[in-house]
């Protein structure tokens, strides 16, 4: 400062000046320019806003469910055959619904579901009890298998509640036109066995809202094969499905290819359970089930009407 006062007052003015005008044009083009970490953020902020889908049912959140870290890798292993993401965004889930999964297993959606619906939607599990019951032994344990996993991980799992479903009835939730998504995954079969078709499928119907969908995914046979047929292999016809969905008050609404496997040619001495991930005759031509993967299955997505 003491250099600037030696100048005449007007020749300070003016270096006074040229600096600030000098000071001010830095300043603008510090903001003008962005760093090129900044030019990377805003360019990916703008990729993903435009990518951003608008709908409430977001590919990007059920992403990050289906790639979770509650998520075993050999459940991951899976996913080649059993598509859960384009799945589910078929049965139109979004994370706000009340979602009912119908005979969990060991969980390998629920591990998906639960996450998704987590903040702000609900999941029921029916465990399935067939007509005579009392699970047996093989049930049990399962159950209880399942039942562990819920209560090791309850910032994931500590939603869900669990019930039953006998002889047409649930037991242990709201199940009366309240279910936004009833979900069934490769249990028809089961059902046809035991005689309890129709009678579940009544059941889902009153459980659901109108306007409600129930979402099924079953091993596929070829048309014309006999009752005998399927309940010996597993494989059921898609005519046999939409026929006793109908026949219960439902529309179809879609049917989807997503877990088609023309590999699978579906005449194995075990039947369904020959392929993976059963392999139910053990090393016998394993290497040929495992090149054919899992099951060629129906995607069929049924609407509960609206009148």
């Amino acid at each position: 400062m003491a250099a600037m006062n030696a100048y005449p007052h007007s020749a300070t003015r003016m270096l006074r000046g040229l600096l600030a005008a000098f000071g001010i044009t830095l300043l603008l083009a510090a903001c003008a320019a962005p760093t090129a970490s900044n030019s990377s953020a805003s360019a990916t902020a703008s990729t993903a806003a435009s990518a951003r889908p608008i709908s409430s049912t977001s590919p990007t959140s059920l992403d990050a469910a289906v790639s979770g870290p509650q998520r075993s890798d050999q459940a991951r292993a899976r996913d080649v055959y059993r598509h859960p993401n384009e799945t589910l965004q078929f049965f139109e889930l979004a994370p706000s619904q009340s979602v009912l999964e119908i005979a969990p297993g060991g969980g390998w959606y629920t591990e998906i579901l639960a996450p998704y619906l987590h903040d702000q939607g609900k999941l029921y599990e029916a465990q399935y009890d067939g007509p005579q019951g009392a699970p047996s032994a093989e049930a049990q344990a399962g159950r209880a298998a399942f039942a562990r996993k819920l209560a090791a991980t309850p910032a994931v799992y500590g939603k869900v509640v669990v019930g039953t479903l006998h002889a047409g009835q649930f037991s242990g939730f709201p199940a009366d036109a309240s279910v936004d998504r009833i979900l069934t995954f490769r249990n028809i079969h089961n059902w046809i066995k035991d005689g309890q078709i129709d009678a579940n499928l009544r059941a889902f119907y009153a459980a659901l809202k109108p306007g409600g969908v129930l979402g099924v995914e079953e091993h596929r046979a070829a048309p014309g094969t006999s009752l005998q047929q399927t309940i010996d292999s597993g494989y059921v016809t898609e005519d046999y499905v939409i026929a006793h969905a109908r026949a219960a008050g439902f529309e179809l609404a879609g049917r989807s290819e997503v877990n088609s496997n023309p590999r699978d040619t579906k005449n194995y001495p075990h039947g369904v359970w020959s392929l993976p991930p059963s392999y139910e005759g053990g090393d016998a031509d394993r290497a040929r089930y495992a090149a054919i993967g899992e099951s060629d299955r129906m995607t069929l997505r049924f609407v509960k009407p609206v009148h």
